[in-house]
């Protein structure tokens, strides 16, 4: 049977929950810093432990996993409760950044970042479920803007860090000074936690249904990742782990419509309002996340910025996402038709990307720093609004599940068109699945591409990826946003 609201949430005082959303901000910033500080020292630790070749596996590894297990996290913590699923992801966390700073070679780092990200899978998904848990839904807009703000710290701060460790100390700090901070996350969310509103249920784990969508994530993802890279799209490799993820996705919709209860629930995603709000975090956030991974490359093979240069061209990226989910958590109390914000920040977003489209061979870089402020700000204003809109819409003791189902379909959407864009790039360029971005510009040059024409068309892609989203936001149902966590809890039951 389902728990009735508790009334707990009444009963912590503001700096009770304060120091709750500041535990939960220091498990993001585990989960984000991680992703970011990383990127700076790779070249180091590939040289210290004396493997370049499988480099590429220290990021690929963490994502394989910390994206295949983060519907798990959802359903466990709706089935045993948030504050000891989140524990178990701190710690296992805290274990894979140990066995990752002591990792004697690159096997055992690829190993340990595998582990890492068993950990890290979860830690935004319950950060995101927890506050749902706290505060109501009309409110909740504004704590998704403290969210946003750990991961642009994460990405300003995450370079830098990485590179000054490795520089100057060792790599290893790298994944050390997870310690300190998972520490603190685990003090504040264990003591912090026991006053949470509960409303999970027992629950059986379904571990057929578990197992077949973590191998069917992994096969998509490698194919995803070594596609138009490591191997041609149409080798037997890829091929064969494509057909691979197909037939085990069939086998995890058949397990859905049969398993007495299934890892995902069907009325989580017959939900009109989580099916909708999913698919537009998936292809805005997506192409967001795309479009951080290439603008670099644009920065240096098209306009010829250096890498630190390219670096510090992006940061109007960061700040501007952080501006509209502000500003969209702020409206989302505020009015009634809190879809209008995204709808119109995308709309914006859109006139960007035109003008990216149109003008990316000539744009001075001041003024394309601008067009990328406005650009991100309206994609910030996104993640609020579908984040609290799914989370409305479901049933208490479905808030882990849907959350986490929304963030694993998100991270997915990013990998898909992150492979979209460098197949693009690939192809259009002519020079072969084999050719490294490194090598790209040299060898664009000496066949005479034209590297402005090709980003053209990731541009065109982008804007495309921008518009589904904002078809699909604007197709959402604007349910009205309940104004008590308990009176929530109440009439989602009635519902």
């Amino acid at each position: 049977m389902t728990r009735p609201p508790s009334g707990a949430a009444a009963t912590l005082s503001q700096a009770e929950i304060r120091s709750i959303i500041l535990g939960l901000m220091i498990s993001l910033l585990l989960a984000a810093l991680d992703q970011t500080i990383i990127a700076t020292a790779l070249p180091t630790m590939g040289r210290d432990l004396g493997d370049v070749e499988h480099l590429p596996w220290v990021v690929t590894s963490y994502l394989l996993t910390a994206t295949a297990v983060t519907p798990l996290y959802g359903k466990f913590s709706d089935s045993h409760g948030r504050r000891i699923t989140l524990l178990i992801g701190i710690v296992v966390f805290i274990l894979g950044s140990v066995a990752c700073a002591l990792a004697p070679s690159m096997l055992a780092l690829v190993a340990a970042r595998a582990l890492q990200g068993l950990g890290g899978g979860g830690l935004i998904a319950l950060a995101q479920t927890i506050v749902a848990d706290l505060v109501p839904p009309k409110e909740r807009g504004r704590y998704q803007m403290y969210f946003a703000s750990v991961f642009m710290t994460a990405s300003l701060a995450g370079p830098v860090l990485g590179g000054v460790f490795a520089e100057h100390l060792h790599w290893s700090m790298i994944f050390w000074i997870n310690l300190p901070l998972g520490l603190v996350a685990f003090v504040i969310a264990y003591h912090g936690l026991k006053k949470l509103p509960r409303h999970d249920r027992p629950h059986r784990l379904d571990l057929l249904g578990a197992g077949l969508l973590v191998t069917a994530t992994v096969s998509l993802l490698l194919a995803l990742s070594w596609g138009g890279l490591r191997f041609a799209w149409s080798s037997v490799e890829i091929l064969s782990l494509v057909a691979a993820s197909i037939v085990l996705w069939l086998l995890f919709a058949l397990r859905m419509k049969h398993a007495p209860e299934p890892l995902i629930p069907a009325d989580v995603l017959k939900n009109p309002v989580v099916r909708m709000g999913t698919l537009s975090a998936c292809f805005g956030m997506g192409t967001y996340i795309g479009l951080t991974i290439y603008l670099p490359v644009y920065f240096e093979v098209v306009r010829g910025l250096s890498a630190s240069q390219s670096g510090l061209a992006l940061i109007p990226l960061g700040v501007g996402t952080v501006f509209g989910a502000t500003l969209s958590g702020r409206t989302m109390a505020r009015f009634a038709h809190y879809k209008r914000v995204p709808i119109i920040g995308l709309t914006i977003t859109l006139v960007g990307t035109a003008i990216l489209i149109v003008f990316g061979k000539t744009i001075p870089i001041a003024v394309m720093e601008g067009v990328l402020l406005f650009l991100s700000a309206g994609v910030g204003t996104l993640l609020p609004v579908t984040t609290v809109a799914i989370q409305n819409a479901v049933l208490p003791h479905q808030l882990g599940t849907a959350t986490g189902t929304a963030n694993f379909f998100r991270s997915l959407g990013g990998a898909f068109i992150v492979a979209l864009f460098g197949t693009i790039v690939l192809s259009g360029t002519g020079l072969g699945g084999a050719m490294s971005f490194e090598n790209l510009a040299a060898a664009a040059a000496k066949s005479g591409v034209d590297l402005g024409g090709v980003f053209q068309m990731v541009f065109i892609a982008t804007g495309i990826g921008f518009a589904v989203a904002l078809a699909f936001i604007a197709l959402m149902e604007e349910r009205p946003l309940r104004g008590s966590a308990v009176k929530a809890a109440e009439a989602a039951i009635a519902d």
